[in-house]
């Protein structure tokens, strides 16, 4: 009995020299393991700021230099501070930072997953383009050509110089019997048109037209605009103004058009995420959004970082759109296949 009890004594004194040794890496770990969620917290925060600036962009005032609409203008490229702040995460060994950046990674996915999906399907009776084709353009010939090629039913064009129409007039008129250049912008189709004719949009000179092209499988007004262009200044921000106003007079014209088919074709230099343009989104579809594979950027051509070239529909079904080759222009073309 003594023995067995020496001995029991004797185990559980070697026990308890070897149990403080386990309990000090115990804590050790414990230690490390909350320096990794402490550290971060700063990245954290950046992340929930991020994902506010996705979720809630419409409550973005635009009393202040616009503040709203330029973020709507990138919105899409907020992205980009996710892999941004997750090498910082990794690089900072912070576990909350890490979890944090879920949330934009998640929101981000639910805006914007469905466009790399190709949406895109075979069919269609109509296929339009719309090119800005840049003033300065020293190639109007090539990019009339590209256009021609594109197998566009109807061709757009926006920011035509005077000197440069008979140009265009020439490289088109074996590809479309039909045209009409009103002020900087004009429109060649291979149907007829009819009731053509220039549209306000409060700028004092014309950038705006519509006219009614008989097409095989119907009438369809087909509008086409160059909004007033956008700046961002330091002193003055995202100077739109002008922008809005001209939109929300095309979204007033294409509204009272007698016409229930509809097809806007032009440079509207905004995104479909601008709350400001909704006088012509509310009303319409647009065509890369509904049929196109991809966010279909066009502006600029060297780097495109923007849809602000756009193609929308009304009563009309979307059936695919897509980007036509660089050209001198700063712009990329667009083209859009639809079943009227």
């Amino acid at each position: 009995m003594t023995q067995a009890y020496m001995t029991d004594t004797g185990t559980g004194s070697s026990d308890g020299e070897h149990s403080g040794p386990r309990i000090r890496r115990l804590f050790d770990r414990l230690r490390r393991s909350r320096g990794i969620w402490r550290r971060g917290i700063v990245l954290a925060l950046c992340a929930v700021l991020l994902t506010l600036l996705m979720v809630f962009h419409a409550q973005i005032p635009n009393t202040i230099g616009n503040l709203g609409s330029l973020n709507e203008t990138f919105l899409p490229w907020l992205g980009l501070g996710v892999p941004v702040l997750l090498i910082i995460g990794v690089v900072r060994r912070s576990a909350t930072a890490l979890v944090a950046l879920l949330l934009p990674a998640l929101f981000w996915l639910n805006i914007f997953g469905g466009l790399f999906t190709d949406k895109s399907h075979s069919g269609g009776n109509l296929t339009v383009a719309t090119h800005n084709v840049n003033a300065a353009n020293s190639d109007p010939e090539g990019t009339a050509r590209v256009l021609a090629e594109s197998g566009a039913d109807v061709v757009a064009l926006e920011e035509l110089k005077a000197s440069a129409v008979p140009s265009y007039e020439q490289a088109l008129s074996g590809t479309y019997k039909y045209h009409s250049v009103q002020g900087t912008v004009g429109l060649w189709s291979k149907y007829p048109m009819t009731d053509t004719r220039s549209v306000d949009i409060k700028m004092g000179w014309t950038r705006a037209m519509r006219s009614t092209v008989t097409t095989p499988a119907g009438k369809v007004g087909v509008y086409l605009g160059h909004l007033p262009s956008v700046r961002v200044k330091v002193n003055a921000g995202f100077t739109a103004g002008q922008r809005d106003a001209s939109a929300d007079a095309l979204g007033e014209a294409i509204a009272r058009d007698p016409l229930d088919k509809i097809i806007l074709l032009g440079d509207l230099n905004g995104t479909m995420n601008d709350r400001s343009l909704n006088a012509v989104t509310s009303q319409m579809r647009s065509t890369q959004g509904a049929a196109g594979d991809g966010f279909g950027f066009s502006w600029p051509a060297s780097f495109p970082m923007a849809r602000i070239d756009q193609i929308m529909v009304k009563g009309i079904d979307p059936v695919s759109s897509w980007t036509l080759p660089e050209t001198a222009s700063d712009h990329l073309p667009i083209a859009a296949r639809v079943q009227i």
